[in-house]
């Protein structure tokens, strides 16, 4: 079945985004050593998600200022947090369901779930969300992406699970 990524955009905005060309680059693909029973996660998700009242919110200011930019910066998200906790901004996304149910973005609850039952060996202690508005941004490729991956390292993680939105 064909999938028509750009059905809800205004035609003006699908159309810049059909004649956009991106570099195609091999993905670093690296096979499982071991069963996911016992493979440590940790989940990163796009949606801009912070835990309100410990973290400062994504800069929408700017991105109202600058609507093709994106906040390059992430936010550590603990596993033990409520749904009641998580704010999100980003103004590229419909945040509604997400404050409703962050799940829908970073499935923290459901892999403690899956931890629960054995299904995987555990969810890190820290899960990750950034702006996931990021067209052409040195400064996540070169310094934050980086700084993710060795703070999942420190963490043990085996597998990172990626929810774009």
């Amino acid at each position: 079945m064909a999938v028509d990524s750009f059905k809800w955009m205004p035609p003006s905005l699908a159309n810049y985004y059909r004649k956009m060309r991106f570099e195609q680059t091999p993905v670093p693909w690296t096979p499982l050593r071991k069963p996911l029973s016992e493979c440590r996660f940790s989940l990163l998700s796009t949606a801009g998600a912070y835990v309100k009242g410990q973290q400062e919110p994504f800069d929408l200011e700017r991105e109202r200022r600058e609507p093709f930019w994106g906040d390059p910066t992430y936010r550590a998200i603990p596993r033990d947090v409520s749904q009641e906790q998580i704010g999100v901004a980003h103004l590229h996304i419909n945040t509604s369901d997400l404050e409703t149910d962050i799940n829908v973005a970073l499935p923290i609850h459901r892999f403690l779930e899956l931890e629960a039952s054995g299904e995987i060996g555990s969810l890190a202690p820290t899960s990750y969300s950034v702006m996931g508005y990021q067209l052409s941004n040195d400064e996540w490729r070169e310094r934050f992406g980086p700084e993710i991956a060795v703070r999942m390292k420190s963490e043990g993680v085996d597998c990172a699970f990626l929810t774009p939105v």
